[in-house]
């Protein structure tokens, strides 16, 4: 059996990884579905049920970049763990839930698991060995699209026939999650200690939740209303303040000159493009499913057979992991990654013009599981080759935000689309409304082909790799992960 760095069987300690990862991206997506039966059960508004949707994402995005950085700090593994056991509390929380107040709460503290996916590269980063890393961090990055296509389908089945309540004990999957990770996963090796920046914490924290909180509420309270438009800019002005404390602290949450770097940069716009085309099809989908027969298009799905048609993108993720990774090793991840774009491109374009029949979605999903896979697996190779090996943590944590909030933002922006224009008499959306809004899908997978095409051929990579050394003057050593 293959071992780790420090000589562990490595097949266990991915297993744990992905089961850790599994349980984060299946909650992240179940909700979606099941608002409509949230709303009626608790007896409350759409735009206050969303909110158990928006809190979880709000709490993951702030969480994820404090995770990686605590996981250099204190131990990966010990970081994960406690991570996991937050989560499991959280998910007890909303199924225990008697009020929409609570059942949002569950959800802020189930959004601490945000964390799972950065901690878990850096992991990957210490112990596998570097010819199996490419392969593994593919296999990683599937579970976030693995998860999402499991869930959908899952969430119907629980809304269709039992109490909301086992939609949340799907959280618990994280308690043997903990267990297995607390068990299996070596100890990270040794790290400069140093404090953390409580204050560049706070002020990321601040605009990042401004603004998914803006873009989140921008359905209800209209694109161009004060509060938005405050929000969001409130939030580019934390950013920006951020930036300015972050360049002036000795010992930064995040090193500003990271996120400056050209293969940095253009993974993290690629990854909240492809976030946003992600996200904006797990409700599309769904929704054009169940669409009744008199509206003259939809397939009248019941929520689990709408999931259904979700299952063949998941599947196609399950296999496109490894395989973006190992495709990577030879043609390099940047070619992955606009590989993985072109394809998902490909799958909302042929949804604009051809959705009569459930096969056509079938193809699509398909194509959509495989370019969603690639790209997301070339990125966190992407990220982890560029940065120092110090670095990482943060690093694919800041990338995960870019997906969150890049979902976060297509799920606004597809679904304020679809219901802009309602069949008259009914709330029932155009069939124009959703034409329109996969061929914005598609346009925005086809900008993060373009952010991707500016990623040098030979980003500047390190020992993450290689295991020869760090720093800028060493990073042409590690050619491998890349294009050459």
């Amino acid at each position: 059996m293959p071992q780790t760095v420090h000589g562990r069987p490595l097949l266990p300690v991915l297993g744990a990884l992905l089961l850790a990862a599994l349980s984060f991206a299946l909650l992240q997506t179940m909700v979606a579905p099941a608002l409509p039966a949230i709303t009626k059960d608790y007896e409350t508004t759409a735009s206050t049920s969303t909110w158990v949707m928006t809190g979880f994402l709000l709490s993951a995005s702030v969480c994820t970049p404090l995770a990686g950085k605590l996981g250099d700090l204190f131990g990966k593994a010990r970081v994960l763990t406690v991570i996991l056991v937050v989560f499991t509390l959280g998910s007890l929380i909303c199924a225990a839930a008697d009020t929409i107040g609570v059942l949002i709460a569950g959800r802020i503290v189930s959004g601490v698991a945000g964390g799972v996916f950065p901690l878990a590269f850096g992991i990957i980063n210490d112990e596998v060995p570097p010819e199996r890393r490419g392969m593994s961090i593919g296999l990683m990055s599937a579970m976030f699209g693995i998860g999402g296509g499991i869930g959908m389908p899952l969430a119907g089945v629980i809304v269709d026939n039992a109490d909301l309540s086992w939609l949340f004990l799907v959280g618990l999957l994280a308690a043997p999650a903990a267990v297995a990770v607390w068990k299996l996963v070596p100890p990270s090796p040794p790290r400069e200690r140093t404090r953390v920046d409580w204050l560049g914490a706070g002020v990321l924290s601040a605009a990042l939740a401004a603004i998914l909180l803006g873009v989140s509420k921008a359905n209800d309270w209209g694109w161009t209303s004060a509060a938005v438009l405050g929000l969001i800019g409130a939030g580019v002005v934390l950013l920006i303040a951020f930036a300015r404390i972050e360049s002036a602290t000795a010992q930064p949450l995040i090193e500003i000159r990271l996120l400056r770097e050209r293969a940095v940069a253009s993974t993290n716009i690629a990854a909240f493009l492809t976030g946003f085309a992600m996200f904006g099809s797990f409700l599309l989908i769904p929704l054009f499913a169940q669409t009744p027969a008199r509206a003259g298009y939809g397939f009248a799905m019941t929520v689990t057979e709408a999931g259904l048609v979700m299952l063949p993108s998941a599947i196609a993720m399950l296999f496109a992991g490894p395989i973006g990774g190992i495709l990577g090793s030879r043609i390099g991840f940047r070619s992955v990654l606009m590989l993985g774009t072109l394809l998902a491109a490909a799958s909302f374009a042929m949804l604009s013009v051809l959705h009569g029949e459930v096969w056509e979605f079938i193809v699509a999903g398909l194509l959509q599981g495989f370019g969603i896979s690639f790209a997301f697996a070339a990125m966190a190779n992407l990220i982890v080759a560029a940065v120092p090996p110090r670095d990482v943590g943060i690093a694919t944590g800041i990338n995960t935000v870019a997906r969150t909030t890049g979902g976060a933002f297509g799920t606004a922006l597809v679904t304020a689309l679809v219901t802009a224009e309602t069949i008259p008499g009914t709330a029932i959306p155009t069939e124009d409304s959703y034409t329109l809004a996969f061929a914005v899908s598609a346009v925005g997978v086809l900008l993060a082909l373009a952010a991707a095409a500016r990623i040098p051929s030979h980003p500047g990579q390190n020992s993450v790799l290689t295991g020869m050394g760090t720093g800028r003057g060493r990073t042409e050593v590690a050619q491998a992960s890349a294009g050459r």
